[in-house]
């Protein structure tokens, strides 16, 4: 008869880095958090699972970012790093930009900005440490004092003053204990792949018409041109486990990649010669939601949608509220002057509103600091990235890469000004925080 547990013998653990911060998770959020504390002059150490910097930028392959204008392109409202990274691809000639769209300011080379994460992190003398994955947290009399990861060379510890976790899943505040909690709806997520040779055929049309002879769900596909190229990035495939569970994430790389596979097969038999050919697979499925941490303040769709200002915000955002439904085909797109429309491809657009018509609108959104400081007894911690406190509609908008970067610029900036004054993460000024952001070119309006 197997036994249910194994024993493991106590035993002491290397600590193999000590340091201000340590941040976990490497997707841009993390990378701009760990660049914006050490330009300030704080020792960063940065640990990431995988092994590259980018999240879901280069490990799977979304290489679309939006506009950082307001809704009706009158304002610029985002800047700081997502900028400057921008700048650098643009000297490589890996970036395409396309002025007065939404979802589209710009499309990179997702190689490219992987070197180039690679690049800023070795500049600012950040500690990276890759194929590194967290373990425990390590907490002394209430205090947290270290985490614990494992990689190649064995079990260490990284002691650090201040911790931000940017694991996407919020990874380390549910170790902690930490209050966390899960949308009602979780929207699936998506396998992309790159392939060459793309079909000028309405590829749209034939995966909608020929989908139930190759197992794939009715879902919704886009996708964008890798510049300098004749690639194109695909996200078609419509994936529904629970990917903060260990055998969910596993069961859903499978799926993706097989869903990828039924769209070539599909492709090679209906559309017209020369067939696509598959040529990059991510390196991790892009997910849309798992977990949420409870922080001081949850971010509501009827906040979002409504344009309220926070005192302490410090982020904007104009991608409209984007919800890929998980008990039905399509999405829904809310904007914030109003408009509703429910997209399932092959059928008319559903347009509809929200609300009636107003004379003013707001034209942008903000995420306030209070939604990264998670409840409970830890004074040096803070959450950045897609599981932050917000409720299914906000999430909805505020979950995409370019909104997300800048929650990491800022938990970057307070850890530094809660080491520097002694306090709490609780209690960082926030008129503080946001001029310092501002000093680093994020626009704090």
């Amino acid at each position: 008869m197997a036994i249910s547990t194994i024993h493991e013998p106590a035993r002491d653990i290397p600590v193999i880095e000590d340091c201000d911060l340590c941040v976990l998770g490497g997707s841009c959020t993390g990378v701009f958090a760990a660049i914006r504390a050490a330009r300030l002059g704080l020792r960063v150490v940065i640990v990431e699972r995988m092994g590259c910097f980018g999240g879901v930028a280069t490990l799977s392959l979304v290489n679309l970012w939006h506009s950082p204008m307001d809704e009706t392109f009158e304002k610029d409202i985002i800047g700081g790093l997502t900028l400057e990274v921008i700048e650098r691809l643009k000297v490589k000639g890996a970036v395409t930009e396309k002025a007065g769209f939404a979802a589209y300011a710009w499309a990179f080379n997702a190689s490219e900005m992987e070197i180039e994460l690679d690049r800023m992190i070795v500049e600012h003398g950040v500690v990276p440490w890759l194929h590194t994955s967290f373990v425990a947290p390590h907490v002394v009399d209430g205090e947290l004092q270290a985490v614990i990861v494992e990689n190649k060379s064995g079990r260490g510890a990284i002691r650090a003053r201040f911790f931000i976790d940017a694991t996407g899943d919020g990874d380390l505040c549910h170790r902690l204990g930490l209050e966390t909690y899960r949308a009602g709806h979780r929207q699936p997520s998506t396998t992309c792949a790159v392939f060459s040779n793309w079909t000028s055929a309405p590829w749209e049309s034939l995966l909608r018409e020929h989908r139930e002879e190759f197992g794939l769900p009715e879902g919704f596909a886009w996708g964008a041109r890798v510049p300098g190229s004749d690639l194109f990035m695909l996200a078609g495939t419509r994936v529904h486990y629970d990917c903060a569970d260990a055998c969910g994430l596993t069961h859903a790389e499978i799926e993706g990649r097989r869903q990828v596979r039924a769209i070539h097969d599909l492709l090679r038999k209906y559309a017209p010669a020369p067939s696509p050919v598959l040529q990059t697979l991510p390196s991790r499925i892009g997910i849309r939601a798992t977990r949420h941490v409870s922080a001081l303040h949850r971010l509501t769709g009827a906040e979002l949608l409504e344009g309220r200002r926070f005192p302490d915000a410090i982020a904007n955002g104009s991608y409209r509220v984007d919800i890929h439904h998980d008990d039905k085909p399509g999405i829904t797109f809310r904007y914030l002057d109003g408009r509703e429309t429910y997209l399932r491809p092959g059928f008319p657009y559903v347009e509809g509103r929200w609300r009636e018509v107003t004379e003013t609108n707001p034209t942008f959104y903000q995420i306030p600091y209070r939604s990264l400081v998670p409840k409970g007894p830890y004074t040096n911690l803070l959450a950045a990235g897609r599981f932050i406190d917000a409720d299914e509609t906000a999430h909805g908008a505020i979950r995409v890469m370019v909104n997300m970067n800048q929650t990491g610029e800022a938990a970057g900036v307070a850890a530094w000004l809660a080491l520097e004054s002694g306090q709490a993460a609780s209690v960082v000024n926030p008129t503080t925080l946001r001029g310092v952001l501002a000093e680093g070119r994020s626009i704090m309006i």
